[in-house]
């Protein structure tokens, strides 16, 4: 069940990055703008899509709610809570309510440590389970409900598959009971019949545990699979944010149309027989963006105006964003 509280509210969220040069790089010459400006909020129990091209902000914007950067500005409130203002303290708490399921199974697990000890680690770090006989179950019930065979605590990182090394990852995402994860690209590095399962594995864990999640991907076939939600990022900023079936049955904003588009049909005939047009022009850089709109010098709709004004995301249709001022 989705809650209508807001569980996540990002406002005005900003990450700039500054390039430096000189003795000690002291001296500050420019600064991408990785995130320039972003809005959204995420129900309890809800999954948000969180898409565009490599490149746009996506892992930026959930490396800052996980605090593993410190926005340039702007809040991220957390129940009500703006984390950014937190103490160590209140913020170790916070980590235990908010998890990560990463994109690379390769590189995200230790090699030197057993998956057992992978898993167990946060679980004896936050003090939930003291008693190691405990912990031992408690891992072997993770792998269990993970669909692992529980022997494979015993095993290396290397020693397992790529999907398998993933779900390693979604049990040390559970280890320490969230409410909330980022999946961060978690099944693009996959092969398609192992990302069919472990969506499925992620749907059926949050129906199960009440999670919330932000799945960041660039897959749409795998968005409109798994969330209720879909906010559409171009160069830092999201430019459409609807529900999934109204944003795949009725894109608005040209970038989004585009996306669309570009999605091949499974039909040899009709892929050959349709009309596509790619986006003109390649992506701006997030080091000097264009003014106005950041989409205007590719948008086959844009008028003068889109040079001078950056407009805002407007409501158009219930819960159906968009920040484009050519669209009614």
């Amino acid at each position: 069940m989705i809650d209508a509280r807001p569980l996540l509210e990002v406002k005005g969220l900003r990450m700039h990055f500054p390039i430096s040069e000189g003795i000690m790089l002291r001296r500050q010459i420019g600064e991408v703008k990785a995130i320039d400006g972003v809005d959204f909020s995420l129900k309890r129990g809800e999954t948000l899509g969180l898409v565009g091209e490599s490149g746009c902000g996506k892992t930026t914007t959930g490396r800052c709610i996980l605090q593993l950067e410190k926005p340039t500005a702007g809040e991220i409130l957390y129940d009500g809570v703006d984390i950014n203002s937190l103490s160590p303290g209140d913020r170790r708490a916070l980590r235990r309510r908010i998890q990560v399921i990463f994109q690379d199974p390769y590189s995200s697990l230790n090699p030197r440590m057993k998956v057992g000890d992978i898993i167990g680690e946060p679980i004896h770090v936050h003090g939930l389970v003291p008693d190691a006989a405990k912990r031992v179950a408690r891992v072997r019930e993770l792998l269990s409900i993970c669909g692992l065979d529980p022997g494979f605590a015993d095993r290396y990182p290397h020693e397992m598959s790529g999907g398998q090394r993933q779900r390693v990852g979604i049990a040390r995402a559970l280890a320490l009971e969230p409410e909330f994860i980022v999946c961060d690209e978690a099944v693009s590095a996959l092969d398609v019949s192992i990302q069919a399962q472990v969506i499925n594995l992620l749907e059926d864990l949050r129906e199960r545990f009440g999670l919330t999640y932000l799945f960041i991907a660039h897959d749409l076939s795998v968005v409109r699979h798994l969330c209720q939600r879909v906010a559409v990022m171009y160069l830092g900023r999201i430019v459409e944010l609807a529900s999934c079936d109204e944003l795949f049955d009725n894109p608005l904003h040209p970038y989004t149309r585009a996306l669309l588009a570009a999605v091949p049909v499974p039909d040899p005939t009709i892929e050959a027989g349709r009309a596509f047009q790619p986006v003109r022009g390649e992506v701006p850089s997030p080091i000097n963006p264009p003014g106005g709109c950041v989409f205007h010098p590719r948008c086959p709709v844009a008028v003068d105006g889109c040079r001078r004004t950056r407009p805002e995301l407007r409501e158009l249709r219930p819960g159906h964003w968009v920040a484009c001022s050519e669209v009614s």
